[in-house]
């Protein structure tokens, strides 16, 4: 039976090769994201992970977090060096003043801005010889003075620098001007996966990122033998207490894994999905082919039952022949998926934030992942047709081949009960949707079981859909004639096999038009309500929002232009309050009217001071206030009312009163307070992190006004001038994933929808050979023969695109609720363009899936088809 296993798959390469192809794109897509996933937590802990290599113990200084250097007492100092190079166990002790600067390339375009760990600073620390080991100068000298600065060589040829040229750079404030003098190089994996990093004398490095005579850190190594523990502990006891801490090498570095782990943790979901989808699609065609290879090969097994095979033999031999596809889908998928994981960077990545690239991780995850998703998905997709084939009789089989009896009434009753209550349960449920108010877990979940009962539901009744939608589309192929008539009836030989068929296009078709309704219809959304909630013509704004500032003397640059009418600075941070974290803008109420539209359902925004907020709906309605309630709440990092001891920071402010309630708006954000209030607690105290601008008629006017922003801000790379078009735009925008996810499917889909038509097409024709040859004989020529072929495929493809097309939009009609509650303006609003491009696509993928097939029918001539029949 093994060997007969063998030579049947051997003996239909073609449709082999469908089937293979069909699993394969589900292995690829499984092994592919196991591999990007592997391979990117790999670039990521390259470019996020500090080497340790000869590092026993760390010493950090604990200021609270964004304190200016001003305000941060210089715990790490020359002394300190001294003291610990002496403790037992050390063998040097190195000091360190790293942090973070933004760097403009020499076009003026900002280099990795989005990325604050990509961007590293340090000071350029000459040892006993004169020289920085770490950072080996390759041309030019170290920097000696503040106007001074080196550049490690691939960043100086990524912002088409030389050396004498002007390095544009700003940390968190003003923009500043250096001479390039030196060009290093460094084996840090953080720059050599595509990281920055600028290098300053000790001095300039301590006044930007530490305080004068202070470091940011200490890294001890130690002596041969030397346990690092005990010697965090020794080192620990030297210093100052609440300013400094000690740690190990190993455990910074297990720290540095949970985070680059929780960093790439989304990064494999997204080719996960085409995985499962493309599985789910594919089976039904591996149900399909091997259905039609049983009924095809009735014949034969009927003989080997009469010659002694038993029951269990032939559903072992179809598993077997399974098995062996599915051993050939899995080599072939995982091949495919090698070529998945190596374009998906560039997918996910973007220009500002992109995907570090490294040498693709093979373990054996993946591996066996392939084996377990081909083999397992074909065999256990072909069980059902096995059990079919051991059912045969004998005596049943020896009739002819081609005789296929209709569904019997008993199933048929069975299937549409089942199907109708499935269909109607799956749309009560996303029905029950359209009083919700917002997306909780509680919604998402009834709306995801109702559009999975709905497929279920459709996916049942698929075969009894098939007779009477396949005649209403006959009407239109009837115009053709003869040809028309026979592919609508060719298309309805066999409901259960075409509704097979329609089934993979009918759920890509589902998922792309529902995915796409719901992200057009909040992209429309999106756009109102930016353009509703924005007042301001321009908004200058930070990159890293609360974590970087304006520097005021920009500020006033802006409101001095002319053409300027209303300047109305913004200051941005976090606003922590009943276990949640929400972002809240410090404003003027003297002039937030005039650069914010903002409509108060409760209070006025004039009511807003010292201690007094206002709060969006939706933050209102998740914790439960209302105009006068009292908000226990943390403005900037951490919470409670307190700083932590020792912290040089002011007390936050105990609690707020909500003394005004309005509508959602993404301009101000969660929480509208006092600016003094968020400059007072916020992450840079006394900084403001968005410039709100209104401008005169002629100011408007005027085509050079937003480069004479730019410039009034010093092109500085920390910042960005954004007009009120361009803002609406990018909130249109940000569905990209979902963009990606759209176009992803409909590929999916259309491929393979397309194998599984032509394997269908294949068989069917195989399984008329004697039928075409009568038609022939009867005057019907090729290229009619070539057009019913076609016309079949058509049909079928335009069912499963109908069932699809009314099961998607059906499906993101009725979960509009879900998005009303966050976006006010969420209104269903189909996208006809992108509709029609999927049944262009789909009804072309039909036309295409004929090809093969209708080239093979009409070369069949009258005489030898009736005889090979």
């Amino acid at each position: 039976m093994l060997r007969t296993a063998l030579r049947n798959v051997l003996a239909h390469k073609a449709r082999l090769i469908m089937t293979v192809l069909a699993v394969a794109l589900g292995v690829a897509f499984v092994s592919g994201s196991l591999v990007f996933a592997d391979t990117t937590t790999a670039a990521y802990r390259a470019s996020f992970a500090k080497s340790y290599a000869g590092v026993a113990v760390t010493v950090e200084p604990t200021y609270a977090p964004g304190a200016p250097a001003d305000r941060r007492a210089p715990a790490l100092d020359d002394a300190l060096v001294a003291r610990l190079a002496a403790v037992p166990g050390v063998a040097a002790a190195r000091p360190t003043v790293d942090g973070s600067v933004t760097l403009a390339a020499k076009d003026g375009s900002p280099m990795r801005a989005d990325d604050a760990m990509a961007r590293l600073a340090t000071a350029y620390v000459p040892g006993a010889d004169g020289t920085d080991a770490r950072h080996p100068l390759t041309a030019g000298r170290a920097p000696r003075t503040a106007g001074e600065v080196a550049l490690e060589r691939g960043t100086a040829a990524a912002g088409g620098y030389g050396l004498g040229d002007t390095v544009v750079l700003a940390v968190d404030g003003p923009v500043l001007r250096m001479r390039l003098v030196g060009l290093v190089s460094t084996d840090d994996t953080r720059v050599t996966s595509g990281g920055t990093l600028a290098l300053f004398d000790r001095a300039t490095a301590q006044k930007l990122f530490a305080a004068p005579s202070g470091y940011t850190g200490i890294d001890l190594s130690a002596t041969p033998g030397t346990d690092a523990f005990a010697l965090a502990r020794r080192v620990e006891a030297l210093l100052p207490a609440g300013r400094a801490e000690a740690s190990t090498a190993a455990a910074k570095a297990a720290q540095q894994a949970v985070f680059i782990d929780t960093r790439t943790a989304s990064y494999s979901r997204l080719p996960q999905i085409f995985a499962v989808v493309s599985l789910f699609i594919g089976s039904f065609l591996i149900v399909n082919t091997f259905t039609m290879l049983v009924t095809r090969r009735s014949r034969e097994i009927a003989l080997l039952r009469a010659i002694g095979a038993t029951r269990r033999q032939v559903v072992g031999s179809v598993l077997a022949e399974a098995a062996l596809v599915g051993l050939l889908a899995s080599a072939a998928g995982f091949a495919l998926g090698l070529g998945v994981a190596s374009v998906l960077p560039g997918l996910l990545g973007t220009a500002d934030n992109p995907v570090p690239r490294g040498p693709l991780v093979i373990g054996p995850g993946p591996v066996l992942a392939s084996l377990v998703v081909g083999v397992g998905v074909t065999v256990l997709a072909a069980w059902l047709p096995s059990r079919r084939a051991a059912r045969i009789a004998p005596v049943e089989a020896l009739r002819a081949v081609e005789q296929h009896s209709a569904s019997a009434p008993g199933p048929s009753r069975i299937r549409a009960a089942v199907g109708t209550v499935a269909l109607l349960l799956g749309a009560g449920l996303l029905v029950s949707l359209r009083d919700a108010e917002d997306a909780s877990d509680a919604n998402l979940q009834t709306a995801m079981a109702g559009c999975g009962v709905l497929v279920t539901g459709l996916i049942v009744l698929a075969p009894l859909l098939a007779r009477p939608v396949i005649r209403l589309i006959g009407r239109l192929t009837a115009r053709l004639g003869v040809v028309g008539d026979l592919a609508r009836d060719n298309a309805l030989r066999d409901p259960r096999r075409t509704a097979a068929t329609a089934v993979a296009l009918m759920i890509s078709t589902a998922l792309v038009s529902g995915l796409a309704a719901v992200d057009h219809s909040a992209g429309r959304a999106l756009d109102s309500q930016a353009a509703a909630g924005l007042g301001a013509d321009y908004v200058i704004g930070t990159r890293g929002t609360s974590t970087t500032a304006v520097d005021a003397a920009a500020v006033r640059r802006v409101a001095e232009l002319p053409g300027v009418a209303t300047v109305s600075a913004v200051a941005d941070s976090t606003f922590s309050a009943g276990g949640s974290v929400r972002q809240v803008s410090g404003v003027d109420p003297k002039t937030v009217r005039d650069v914010m539209r903002l409509h108060f359902t409760a209070g006025s925004v004039q009511d807003i001071g010292p201690g007094r907020i206002a709060v969006s709906g939706s933050f209102a309605r998740e914790q439960r206030v209302g105009v006068g309630s009292r908000i226990d709440a943390g403005i900037g990092p951490g919470t409670g009312a307190g700083p932590a001891p020792g912290s040089p920071r002011e007390a936050r402010q105990p609690s707020f009163t909500v003394v005004g309630i309005y509508e959602d708006n993404p301009t101000a954000q969660d929480v509208l307070a006092l600016r003094g209030d968020v400059q007072r607690y916020g992450f840079l105290p006394g900084s403001v992190q968005r410039v709100l601008v209104t401008v005169t008629e002629t100011g408007g006017a005027a085509p050079d006004l937003e480069k004479r922003l730019r410039g009034a801000v010093d092109h500085s790379p920390l910042l960005t001038v954004r007009s009120r078009a361009q803002l609406v735009r990018e909130q249109a925008g940000v569905a990209g994933d979902l963009i990606t996810l759209v176009v992803g499917l409909l590929a999916i889909g259309v491929a393979i929808s397309a194998l599984g038509m032509v394997n269908t097409l294949a068989l069917s024709v195989a399984e008329r050979t004697r039928e075409i040859g009568v038609l022939r004989a009867l005057g019907l020529d090729r290229s009619g023969v070539r057009r019913m072929i076609r016309l079949e495929s058509l049909t079928v493809a335009a069912y499963g695109t109908l069932l699809g097309l009314v099961c998607g939009l059906f499906a993101a009609w009725r979960v509009s609720g879900l998005a009303n509650g966050a976006i006010p303006q969420y209104a269903f609003s189909p996208p006809w363009g992108t509709v029609a491009l999927v049944v262009v696509l789909s009804l072309a993928a039909g036309v295409a899936a004929a090809a093969l097939p209708a080239r093979r029918a009409a070369a069949l001539g009258p005489l030898r088809a009736v005889a090979d029949a």
